[in-house]
């Protein structure tokens, strides 16, 4: 299944990121740069998605892209030269 999560990527004093995201607040990843950091969410998301199958929870409606043949709005951190 897709997902559209918005996601808050905060740099860190000591370098890297880390990333939460105000529509769950279980998920909290972190990495040293902003590619790595939004690579782990992937892993951070499946670990939500299992925690919340297992507490019979459900993740919010507007999480889930229902219809993969439907555009989705993406905002995301790109780095040109």
């Amino acid at each position: 299944m897709n997902y559209k999560i918005p996601l808050i990527l905060a740099p860190q004093p000591e370098g890297g990121y880390t990333v939460t995201s105000p529509l769950l607040p279980e998920l909290v990843t972190e990495g040293d740069t902003v590619e790595e950091a939004l690579d782990n969410v992937k892993d951070a998301l499946a670990a939500v998605v299992e925690t919340y199958q297992e507490l019979g929870r459900s993740l919010p409606k507007n999480a889930m892209v229902l219809d993969d043949s439907v555009p989705v709005c993406l905002e995301t951190v790109v780095t040109a030269p």
